[in-house]
């Protein structure tokens, strides 16, 4: 009574064995095409995969860089400070000052004291 699926027919109900032949080739291309779609999913997840894993591992380089720079700025940093605390020292430059320029201390009428 009901047909599950539709089957080409003629007005004479006789097949014609073109019709069955279309038929066969468009059942087929429907059958083949999910397998083609499927694979090109995975395909792609794959890709996806390799593309993330290859994106952490130079995402790894670049914070090993930067942590070895942190390190270095860091020592520099504490040279430096080292460097600042020893040029103002106030003993160094008051004999600087008495060296090079030929400051002395101040006589008693020099002193000014501001209101």
């Amino acid at each position: 009574m009901f047909k599950s699926r539709q089957e080409p027919t003629r007005e004479t109900g006789v097949l014609d064995q073109q019709e069955v032949a279309e038929a066969r080739a468009a059942a087929r291309r429907s059958d083949a095409l999910l397998p083609i779609v499927l694979s090109c999913l995975l395909v792609a997840l794959a890709l996806l995969l390799v593309w993330q894993r290859l994106r952490v591992v130079q995402l790894g380089y670049v914070l090993s860089t930067a942590a070895k720079l942190e390190r270095r700025l860091e020592q520099t940093n504490r040279e430096l400070k080292l460097e600042l605390g020893s040029l103002t020292a106030p003993d160094r430059v008051e004999t600087m000052a008495r060296k090079r320029l030929g400051l002395k201390d101040p006589d008693g009428k020099q002193i000014v004291i501001v209101p």
